[in-house]
């Protein structure tokens, strides 16, 4: 049984390389060029339309929804996949997470574009949404959208939470006093202070992240710039190293499984999340005059993600001149380069961003667990199944903290991969009542103009909750 079981496991592997990077890519690719180049020409108009106010007072704004979405990228993954990808694949994956957040952008703009247009009401007129309700209401096709929240809870509620509570832990592991038992008590408080966090309603967990989450990133990124000023002089060779490894032909394609551009696709990927169908659940929250809107919104969660603090992450270790070893693999590379930069202050200043970062994922990700049981039940669910819902996610999070970092990557790997091969393809299909509404928005502002949206004239023959 054991034996079958690592057969099936490996199997489920095996889409995690090669064929999800191709997807990927050709996903990121066509979204591109059908909008355009979406994600540049219209980057300056994200911040303006970022500043708005919602629609109906105490609803969920664009940046609150921005701010769920960012909670949930912006994680342990950005320390340690960071880390991984570089102790295992070279420096040159670093240019392959930037290349991953680039066409990513058009992604993320045309999935939570959709998940605004087909978003379901409340009964509070608040709304909610993503993937499951634009596949069951363009696609017609409600077995798959079923599948889709049943393999977002799974991803979300299990495989990143649990990694996120495992990333967390194993942050502690070069301080003189850590045990290898030590990893339940660091599971078992990081369990209870989720439990706390998520005891109110979800408007509750909006408000933390969008409390949080700019604390903590704007923190992050000026401790990196001053990381980069102290070690100045090693910039330029550090730039060198990244293009070079990034093309060197045996780095790219010697054991591509972990080759130099796989690693940074996968990393990138696990990180900001484009195409893979999480963040339109927060997008479809969001209380806006156009659909358009919070697609802008939603690429600047990509780009604040992947080009800011991933970034950030890269450009401190490899600019300290600690060498990336797979021994290293993980926070041991980061916090071993901050080390060498600032002594002791330097793993501390870790350990503490890991736990903003991990308990900020943990939110974000439940809120979309949360959002994905709203789809199956048809409304919120009740109290009594959302404290089973609410008990089974805190346990998680704690055995997660006990996990093989190599399992705890696999279970995350083969989830999102799950994922963005239902999403991806269905994006493609209805990709054309996107691109419309694209149009309609540019064409409005260009009128002078607040953007109004109204799904019939925009071609959207579906009955939505919304725009009509």
């Amino acid at each position: 049984m054991k034996k079958m079981l690592s057969k099936f496991y490996d199997f489920l592997m095996y889409f995690t390389g090669w064929p999800l990077a191709t997807l990927l890519i050709a996903g990121g690719l066509y979204f591109t060029l059908r909008c355009r180049l979406v994600q540049f020409r219209m980057f300056t108009e994200c911040f303006r339309v970022l500043k708005e106010k919602p629609c109906t007072p105490g609803h969920v704004s664009s940046f609150g929804a921005l701010m769920v979405s960012t909670a949930s990228r912006v994680g342990t993954g950005n320390i340690i996949g960071v880390s991984t990808a570089i102790c295992l694949g070279g420096p040159g994956a670093v240019f392959w997470m930037w290349f991953t957040a680039l066409i990513g952008g058009a992604s993320a703009f045309v999935e939570s574009t959709l998940a605004q247009i087909y978003k379901r009401r409340k009964l509070d007129n608040s709304s909610y949404g993503g993937p499951s309700c634009y596949i069951e209401s363009a696609c017609h096709n409600k077995f798959f959208a079923l599948v889709f929240a049943l393999a977002l809870i799974f991803t979300y509620g299990v495989g990143y939470n649990m990694l996120a509570s495992y990333n967390l832990q194993s942050s502690f592991e070069t301080f003189s006093f850590y045990k290898p038992w030590h990893c339940w008590i660091f599971g078992g408080v990081t369990a209870l202070l989720f439990a706390l966090a998520i005891s109110g309603s979800s408007i509750r967990l909006v408000k933390t992240t969008a409390t949080l989450v700019p604390v903590m990133g704007v923190g992050y990124v000026l401790f990196a710039l001053i990381v980069l000023i102290i070690n100045i002089t090693n910039i330029p060779g550090m730039i060198v190293e990244i293009m070079r490894d990034a093309f060197n032909f045996k780095a790219i394609f010697g054991g591509f499984a972990g080759s130099v551009l796989m690693l940074g696709l996968k990393r990138g990927l696990y990180s900001n999340e484009a195409g893979i169908g999480s963040a339109p659940n927060a997008a479809a929250s969001a209380n806006v005059s156009h659909p358009v809107k919070q697609g802008l919104v939603q690429m600047l969660s990509v780009f604040i993600d992947t080009n800011l603090i991933c970034t950030a992450t890269a450009l401190m270790c490899l600019s300290s001149g600690v060498k990336p070893v797979s021994e290293l693999a993980g926070a041991m590379y980061v916090q071993h380069s901050l080390q060498e930069t600032f002594g002791i202050v330097g793993p501390i200043f870790i350990a503490i961003a890991m736990l903003l970062f991990a308990f900020t994922t943990l939110l974000g990700n439940f809120y979309y667990v949360e959002n994905c049981f709203a789809y199956i039940f048809g409304h919120q669910p009740g109290k009594r199944a959302l404290f089973i819902i609410r008990a089974v996610g805190t346990v998680l999070i704690f055995l997660g903290a006990g996990m093989r970092m190599d399992l705890a990557w696999g279970i995350a790997d083969i989830a999102q991969c799950i994922l963005a091969f239902i999403n991806i393809p269905v994006c493609i299909i209805i990709g054309g009542v996107a691109y419309r509404a694209l149009d309609n928005y540019i064409e409005q502002r260009r009128a002078g103009v607040d953007p109004i949206y109204k799904a019939q004239e925009c071609g959207v023959k579906e009955k939505t909750d919304f725009w009509q």
